[in-house]
């Protein structure tokens, strides 16, 4: 019945499931709202925006189905769209220099500015660095650097949250000035500040995720095969944060430096966020 209804998540090769033909038709697009506003780049020396990607792609629910996941392509892809006009770059790591993984079912193939962007940085994507090896080796070189990118997709529930190296790369950004920028998922991430004894970083902050609520209605329609086996805004809520938003919205957030997003419909707001506060930073604080 669920398979006439098209809310029969769709099995992958590996036996995991994408979304439902329902959930694909209601949630992804060929295209993205990339808005492609022009910004007066910026020629500091802290060109550098260091993207944290997830590595692992099967997401475990409850029922013991797994969900093919990874990082969210709108949400890794159009914000990086933003920050290149604004005059950055990016340097790609994973927690182990494992590839990438990207939501392929949700790729907007038909986006040729998406398009055109993953193609320059599908080497990068192949063949990231290793977050481990940075946290190792380049801490001390704080000053090329302007922000921590984390994007989203459930796939950033995977490992991020538990990793003490993400963890460090989150308080060596905090403590050296620069921004993060974190949306709909990605924000699992910052649970990583509490591991090894530390305090939640982000107590009292206000931000932007994708609700709790909302990962509990989308098995219904087949956009997950099952009960999600970790929550997000709760524990984040519990620790202290502000969460402003109670849907899965295109609402965006800037408190101090973490800039948060709160769905795939927040990947262009945010964007353009990130873009435009990094370069009144960059011309405010002499960066």
């Amino acid at each position: 019945m669920k398979s006439l209804l098209g809310i029969a998540p769709q099995e992958e090769p590996d036996g995991s499931f994408r979304p439902s033909k329902l959930a694909l038709k209601l949630g992804t697009s060929d295209t993205s709202d990339f808005s492609n506003l022009r910004y007066d780049p910026y020629e500091g020396p802290r060109t550098k925006i260091l993207v944290i990607a997830t590595e692992q792609k099967n997401m475990t629910m409850l029922n013991g189905k797994q969900f093919s996941t990874g990082n969210h392509p709108v949400e890794t892809l159009v914000p990086m769209l933003h920050l290149q006009n604004a005059g950055f770059e990016f340097e790609i790591v994973t927690p182990t220099g494992a590839p990438v993984v990207l939501e392929m079912w949700a790729f907007p193939s038909a986006d040729e500015h998406v398009n055109k962007l993953y193609a320059e940085l599908r080497d990068s994507f192949a063949k990231p660095g290793s977050l481990a090896d940075f946290v190792a080796s380049s801490l001390d070189d704080h000053a090329q650097y302007a922000a921590v990118f984390v994007p989203g997709g459930h796939g950033a529930m995977l490992g991020l949250p538990e990793d003490p190296n993400v963890g460090t790369a989150l308080r060596w950004a905090h403590e050296h000035d620069l921004f993060s920028i974190i949306l709909c998922h990605g924000p699992g991430a910052l649970l990583a500040t509490t591991l090894d004894g530390h305090d939640f970083l982000y107590d009292g902050y206000d931000m932007t995720v994708f609700p709790d609520s909302v990962d509990k209605q989308t098995p219904f329609i087949g956009y997950l095969p099952g009960k999600m086996p970790v929550t997000l805004s709760g524990p984040l809520a519990e620790l202290g944060a502000n969460v402003l938003n109670k849907k899965a919205d295109n609402s965006v957030c800037v408190d101090r430096k973490l800039i948060t997003g709160a769905s795939p419909q927040a990947a262009n707001p945010i964007g353009e966020l990130a873009a435009k506060t990094l370069l009144d930073h960059a011309r405010t604080n002499g960066w």
